[in-house]
């Protein structure tokens, strides 16, 4: 684990930092040793290949979508796929290798989610919402045909995935190379064909057991999808094979079919409420004490005139276990719901591999978003809770916009960004260069930059490069990355790395903060970290991260249970 590598000269002279670390580690190695201990209760989809053992410089033979005519409602696209699928098993296509997408659009709009929540804990599994879209944004805009020839314009609102296809996985550092093999299985001519999934904040940093399934990456292109759109939605199935691979195309379609048995085409819409249940541990790792010790030994660190360090950001976990299970997708379903009313701009997700626990999340924060050459990105730091009224909240973003604190941590990071970006693109353009945006607990400083790429290819250089933001990390990067290593008492994982997908002519990517690891049976662990520099005040940082985690526990109504309850608990079971 990453907290059992400490470095000497980092803790040199701080005898209470180490002592109180020790304490925090031998805690963290314990509840980890129950995550992976924990058998688990999921349904797993047919195996496939791993598209990284493939050849990245050899082209598949075909890649292939193929829309049936519109139906009523999923339980006619399932047949309609079903009687598509027997037929492609009788006429093979003449290829070694390929993937082939089957879509059937639904007259009727049909949450992602719910879907997603009907088919029994199968996985692996994902499910990525997209921002709301101005109605302006013609090139957010996905064309289908409807089988008769005629296109359709819908915005795609959500997908959720369950089987793979083919998938991406490996424990080294995510490479060009692997970039490569992923979008040899893609094209523009099938911008619905997507690899959906995340990488790790720091790829040099031990696994941890909780992040072992999800290794340094993971992407899938799912076996059978669901897209909501504006107004509709598409059933969809991928098959993926190849020869080379020990994939065989006999062996792919079999394993649709395996999945598509599993598939249920009743859908029940989530209720808007998480169960109350009770907490029956919450530890925060690290402790307000170590938490306090580690701040003050950065802002030491940052206010030494032979560093280079401007600002880290530091990470915590809340481990909460529960009295009865937390299901991911309720949960991920209420914090949809709660930003549909309060109208919030942000991104949520859900990934799970077999065999692991269920990464979710609801982040503002975009990473880059790319349409052919075109790019955009964004800077988001600075953070204060919404106020009670109309007057407070005007204040408070007054006393945002003016804070000299906040003020140097955005500029670290919208500088930062436009540097990366000038190296890659063109020409880069900022607007607006300082503004508030405001989400339904917190509001934050905010700019938006966009470029033009010289090159597609320049894709995985953006990628590569924006990853990690000073947002997330620090400033300059690879010391705040050295310092967060040496600090931190928690493997970070897929928290605070990119979360997304790629396409054939598009791709994007939004930074995984503001989210959790949960468990069938454990409960979860609740991520949020804080940017340090000086003139940042230990218990100012440690209340942000409460009111960041706030957004998870509010649904979840949850109470710390006294003696009693958890003796009666234990009189029950």
């Amino acid at each position: 684990m990453a907290t059992a590598i400490v470095s000497k000269h980092f803790l040199a002279g701080l005898k209470d930092l180490e002592l109180a670390k020790c304490s925090i580690s031998s805690q963290t190695i314990s509840s980890r040793q129950s995550v992976h201990i924990f058998h688990h209760r999921y349904q797993s989809c047919s195996l496939s290949m791993n598209g990284c053992q493939g050849d990245p410089r050899v082209p598949v033979g075909t890649i292939e979508t193929r829309t049936f005519p519109a139906v009523a409602s999923p339980a006619f696209a399932t047949d309609s796929l079903n009687l598509a699928i027997s037929n492609l098993k009788a006429n093979p296509p003449p290829f070694t290798s390929g993937i082939i997408r089957l879509q059937v659009p639904i007259q009727q709009r049909i949450e992602a989610i719910d879907w997603l929540h009907a088919q029994h804990q199968l996985l692996p599994r994902c499910f990525f919402s997209c921002r709301s879209r101005r109605k302006d944004d013609g090139h957010l805009f996905t064309d289908f045909t409807n089988g008769n020839g005629h296109a359709h314009v819908h915005n795609l609102v959500s997908v959720a995935g369950v089987g793979s296809a083919v998938l991406f996985r490996h424990i080294h550092q995510f490479s060009y190379s692997d970039w490569k093999s992923i979008k040899r299985f893609l094209s523009a001519k099938c911008p619905l064909i997507r690899a959906y999934g995340a990488i790790r904040f720091d790829a040099m940093a031990n696994i941890s057991s909780e992040w072992e399934s999800f290794g340094s990456f993971y992407f899938i292109v799912p076996q059978v999808e669901f897209d909501e759109l504006e107004g509709s939605s598409i059933l969809a199935v991928t098959i993926a094979w190849d020869n080379a691979l020990s994939w065989t195309w006999e062996q792919a379609i079999d394993a649709l079919q395996l999945t598509m048995n599993q598939v249920s085409s009743t859908i029940v819409k989530l209720g808007k409420e998480v169960a109350r249940t009770l907490i029956l541990s919450n530890n925060q790792i690290p402790n307000k004490t170590y938490w306090d010790l580690a701040l003050k030994r950065a802002l030491q660190i940052i206010k030494r005139s032979s560093s280079p360090l401007i600002k880290v950001v530091l990470a915590r976990s809340s481990e909460v276990v529960t009295a009865t299970d937390i299901d991911p997708i309720a949960w991920l379903a209420c914090l949809q719901i709660y930003l549909q009313v309060e109208g919030e701009n942000a991104y949520q997700f859900c990934l799970q591999p077999p065999n692991a626990p269920a990464f979710i999340g609801n982040t503002p924060e975009q990473l880059f978003h790319r349409k052919w050459l075109g790019v955009s990105s964004e800077a988001l730091a600075g953070t204060r809770a919404r106020g009670q009224s109309k007057a407070l909240d005007l204040q408070i973003e007054r006393d945002l916009l003016s804070s000299p604190k906040d003020h140097l941590e955005f500029t670290i990071v919208r500088d930062s960004i436009r540097r990366k970006l000038e190296a890659i693109c063109n020409r880069v353009v900022m607007e607006p260069k300082k503004a508030i945006r405001k989400f339904p607990r917190v509001q934050h400083l905010y700019a938006q930059l966009a470029g033009t790429l010289r090159s597609e290819d320049d894709e995985f250089d953006i990628l590569s490069s924006l990853h990690p933001t000073p947002a997330v990390c620090g400033f300059p990067t690879e010391e705040a990355r050295l310092l967060i290593a040496e600090t931190e008492v928690l493997d970070r994982g897929m928290y605070a790395g990119p979360v997304g997908w790629f396409g054939g002519g598009e791709s994007e990517f939004a930074v995984g903060i503001r989210s959790a690891l949960v468990e069938k049976g454990l409960g979860a662990l609740i991520y949020a970290g804080t940017g340090i520099v000086e003139g940042s005040d230990p218990s100012l940082e440690w209340d942000e991260l409460e009111l960041k985690t706030s957004q998870f526990t509010k649904f979840l109504k949850l109470e710390v249970p006294s003696r009693e309850k958890i003796e009666n608990l234990g009189r029950i079971n």
